[in-house]
């Protein structure tokens, strides 16, 4: 298995000027391979400027400014380029699918939060033993970094990120051959809905409450976000007061974000821990949260009539405020590592289709919890139901495996 570790770096005041320096030369490389891209498409009969071509170029750029570019790790540069690259061929795949294309972007220095190593040992070196409070992490130009490496790595080190969240910095290492660790049977198996009223639902008839940590800290928010506001655009970035409230506002989203993370981490440990098999319904998070499309009112030219975008809106942001996705990453994530079994199934008409005769139609669904078929009278909760549908349509993987 392939898995990550990410452990907070303890940098002197030294090695956390250098990395700044690192991540700042690196998004200065990233803007430029990006700016010579731009300019050949539009001044050399649209030719295409490719990864290749801009790394046989790391070799000039690095002699002609060695003070900033040369002292950096070589495959690290390559590397942000590929990134770079990585982004055109995402632009062209959504350009040739008919999607909204989303041309790559220039990064600001505040917005450009990681630099790879591909290869341990290239410049980078990882030098640890398990509970060793001296364990050390060596970047090319930075030094060898305390890390305070808080539990024991398996399998081979492969690849060394250094991140900035923040104010604080962290080492990501992807690791492969990474052993599972299969837990002992159940026999048990679950479906599980997923909502916003709650966040989930088991085929059991258990309910596994929202926390709703961004409504819960919305008051907070809102009014850093409004005092970060008053700034003018002519001194943002320039005074201490304004940098201030922006580190205000992002440790509150850095907070939301972790006890997001921690919920689901909890969360997705429980039913892993508990049954052989989960299965769940195979969601599009992102056209869930697709903002409706403007409906012009022919009868009046300029005006448009209601399209529910208000209402729409709040039900986005408590989906993506639930992190639908990211839970069901962990939760499969987990179930690897433990030698259990997640069926993701399709999730049509799950909670309009009736347990009891098979009829599925919209009007099943009487309310957002109540669900009431309109052939044969059968009653229950909405998303016990759904979450029973979602079992059954993975009962013949289940079957098949068991």
């Amino acid at each position: 298995m392939i898995r990550a570790y990410k452990f907070l770096l303890r940098p002197t005041a030294r090695q956390t000027a250098a990395l700044g320096d690192m991540l700042r030369d690196h998004c200065s490389l990233y803007n430029g391979a990006l700016q010579e891209r731009r300019d050949a498409y539009r001044h050399s009969s649209k030719s295409t400027v490719r990864y290749g071509d801009q790394s046989a170029q790391l070799k000039d750029i690095r002699a002609f400014d060695a003070e900033r570019q040369g002292r950096w790790s070589f495959s690290s540069q390559q590397a942000t380029l590929r990134r770079l690259d990585k982004a055109f061929q995402a632009f062209f795949r959504r350009v040739k699918n008919g999607e909204t294309p989303g041309y790559p972007r220039f990064k600001g220095v505040g917005h450009f939060d990681t630099v790879v190593f591909p290869k341990d040992g290239d410049g980078c070196r990882w030098d640890s033993t398990p509970h060793d409070p001296q364990t050390r992490v060596r970047l090319q130009g930075v030094g060898h970094i305390r890390v305070h490496q808080h539990r024991p790595i398996k399998g081979r080190v492969r690849t060394i990120a250094a991140k900035r969240e923040g104010n604080r910095w962290y080492v990501v290492l992807s690791c492969d051959d990474v052993p599972s660790e299969p837990l002992p049977p159940t026999g048990a198996v679950v479906g599980i809905d997923l909502g916003v009223t709650h966040f989930l639902t088991t085929s059991d008839g258990q309910h596994v409450a929202n926390p709703r940590f961004l409504d819960a800290m919305a008051a907070e928010l809102a009014e850093a976000q409004r005092h970060l506001a008053t700034f003018p655009k002519r001194t943002r970035q320039r005074t201490k007061r304004h940098r201030a409230a922006a580190r205000k506002v992002a440790k509150l989203h850095t907070k939301i974000r972790k006890q997001r993370a921690d919920f689901h981490h909890k969360t997705a440990r429980a039913l892993v821990r508990d049954h052989d098999a989960v299965a769940h319904e195979r969601l599009n998070t992102a056209g869930m949260t697709r903002t409706p499309k403007p409906k012009p009112d022919h009868a009046d030219r300029g005006a448009f009539l209601p399209n529910g975008a208000a209402a729409k809106a709040g039900l986005n942001r408590s989906i993506l405020d639930a992190g639908w996705t990211q839970f069901l990453q962990i939760l499969a994530n987990k179930a690897e590592s433990a030698g259990r079994l997640v069926v993701p199934v399709d999730a049509r008409n799950t909670s309009r289709t009736c347990l009891a005769c098979g009829h599925a139609a919209k009007e099943n669904r009487a309310t957002q919890a109540k669900f009431a078929c309109v052939r044969c009278g059968f009653t229950a909760n909405a998303d016990h139901v759904g979450a029973t549908n979602v079992l059954n349509r993975a009962g013949l993987v289940l079957c098949y495996v068991a």
